[in-house]
C-alpha cells in the first residue's frame, strides 16, 4: 500500500507564503510535520501530490498500485487513522465537504479526486483538525505537541536529565532523546509535555515551560524564556522570549527580543533585539494579508504576530507590527515599523523597498545552507525561480519603475 498526501486546492493558497516552498503536508505543527504524523501512524513511507515545481523535491514516489490518498492539511489521531486504514478500494472519507482520504485501487487513477467518482463515502467519526489558515499553525500547536508527544514516547524510556543544577517540575511529562545536553536550566512540564530531540542542547539559565518541543541538533540559548506552546524545529538556535510560536527548522533567533503567536519558516534569521507585536493596543481582532484574497483578512484572533516565509531575514532592532506577513527571501532592515505585508524578494524596510534580485538571493542561500553542510542545488534554485515569478505582482514598486521608464 502506498500513501500519497495531496495539496487540497481549496486550502493551499490560504497557507501561503509557507506553501510557496513546500507541500501542505510539509508544514510543522506540534513536534512533527503533517507528513511525519501520517508516516508514524501508518508505518508507511509517504509521497506527495503537490505543485509541479515542487514535485522534484517532494516526489510522489510511485505512479501505480493501490494507494491511500490523504488530504495533507489534516492532522491525524488514533481514531482518524483507524478510519483511513479501514477504507476499502473505491471508498472515501469526508469531513463535511472536505475530502479527508480515499482508497484507490490504482494510484494512476488519482483523477478520481477531481471526478469524485467514489463507490462509497463515509463521514469522519468525530471532528478533525484541519490546517486551513496560517494562524491555525500556532493556534493548534499546543494540542499537537501533546498528541505527538504521546505518539513518539509511548512505551519508551526517556534519557535522564543528567545535570544536578537543572530544576525539573513534573518529570513524568519530560522526554529526552539520546545525546541531549542540559545545563543549569528550569524545565516546567506541569502544564504540558516537554520533548527534547536528539543531540539538542538547553543552555545555562534557560527557562522552558511546556508544551514545548526542541528539534534534533537545536539549541536554546543561555537565559532564554520559552513560555509554552512553542515548537523549535531541527537545527535552530533560539534565544530571548518566545510564546506560542513555531520555527519550522534551520532558522535562528539567537538574541534577546520577543516573538509571540508567530510562525517562522526555514533558513530565516531574526537579528538581535527583533521584536514582534502580537496584540493590538485596542485589543481588536488582528487582520493579516491573505495571498489568496489579495487583501487583509480578519483572523478572528486577538493574538497574532509574525508569519515569515523561508529564507527571509531581518536586521538588528527590527520591529514587526501585529499580524505582519513576510514572504519568501525578503531582507528587512532599518528603523521604524515596516509595512504589515512584505512581499517575497523584498529588500528594505520602513523607508521603502526594492527587489532582492535572484542572483543575490542565491549568494546568500548558498552561504547559509553551506553552514549546515547542505547544498543550494538546482532543485532549490528552480523552486525559488518559480516563487520569484509567481510573486512579481506583489512587488508593486516594480510596476511603478516600469511605468516611469
Amino acid at each position: 500500500m502506498h500513501v500519497l498526501l495531496f495539496d487540497d486546492p481549496a486550502i493551499r493558497p490560504h497557507l501561503l507564503p509557507f506553501t510557496f516552498t513546500r507541500p501542505i503536508a510539509g508544514l510543522r505543527c506540534g513536534i512533527l510535520t503533517l507528513a511525519e504524523k501520517w508516516q508514524h501512524r501508518l508505518q508507511l513511507p509517504v509521497g506527495y501530490l503537490t505543485e509541479l515545481y515542487l514535485q522534484a523535491k517532494y516526489p510522489a514516489g510511485f505512479t501505480q498500485g493501490p494507494a491511500l490518498v490523504i488530504n495533507g492539511a489534516i492532522c491525524p489521531d488514533d481514531l482518524l487513522t483507524h478510519q483511513v486504514q479501514s477504507l476499502q478500494a473505491g471508498e472515501a472519507l469526508y469531513s463535511e465537504q472536505t475530502l479527508v482520504a480515499a482508497h484507490l485501487a490504482d494510484a494512476s487513477l488519482v483523477a478520481e479526486l477531481v471526478q469524485d467518482g467514489f463507490r462509497k463515502t463515509h463521514e469522519v467519526a468525530e471532528p478533525v483538525t484541519i490546517i486551513q489558515e496560517v494562524w491555525h499553525l500556532f493556534l493548534y500547536n499546543g494540542a499537537e505537541i501533546r498528541r505527538d508527544f504521546d505518539l513518539l514516547t509511548k512505551g519508551r524510556q526517556s534519557e535522564p536529565v543528567g545535570d544536578a543544577h537543572t530544576i525539573v517540575y513534573a518529570p513524568e511529562n519530560i522526554f529526552i532523546e539520546p545525546g541531549v545536553k542540559i545545563r543549569a536550566a528550569i524545565l516546567n512540564a506541569e502544564n504540558g509535555p516537554i520533548y527534547l530531540g536528539k543531540n539538542s542542547q538547553v543552555h545555562e539559565g534557560a527557562i522552558i515551560r511546556g508544551p514545548f518541543t526542541l528539534g534534533a541538533h537545536s539549541h536554546i540559548n543561555p537565559g532564554a524564556k520559552m513560555r509554552g506552546d512553542n515548537t523549535v524545529g531541527p537545527y535552530c538556535k533560539v534565544g530571548g522570549e518566545v510564546a506560542n510560536s513555531i520555527f519550522f527548522g534551520y532558522s535562528n533567533k539567537g538574541h534577546e527580543g520577543y516573538l509571540g503567536n508567530s510562525v517562522i519558516g526555514e533558513w530565516c534569521n531574526l537579528g538581535a533585539d527583533t521584536n514582534t507585536s502580537n496584540l493590538k493596543n485596542n485589543y481588536a481582532d488582528v487582520k493579516i494579508w491573505s495571498h489568496m484574497a489579495g487583501r487583509f483578512v480578519n483572523t478572528g484572533q486577538q493574538f497574532c504576530g509574525l508569519m515569515m516565509g523561508d529564507h527571509s531575514k531581518c536586521g538588528i532592532n527590527t520591529m514587526f507590527n501585529t499580524g505582519t506577513v513576510v514572504g519568501v527571501a525578503a531582507n528587512i532592515f532599518g528603523a521604524g515599523f515596516p509595512r504589515t505585508f512584505i512581499p517575497s524578494f523584498s529588500w528594505g524596510g520602513a523607508a521603502g523597498f526594492e527587489t532582492f534580485k535572484l542572483p543575490k538571493v542565491t549568494e546568500v542561500a548558498e552561504r547559509v545552507m553551506a553552514r549546515r553542510q547542505l547544498e543550494y542545488d538546482a532543485v532549490e534554485q528552480a523552486i525559488m525561480q518559480n516563487v520569484f515569478e509567481a510573486t512579481a505582482k506583489d512587488r508593486v514598486w516594480e510596476k511603478a519603475t516600469k511605468s516611469s521608464a
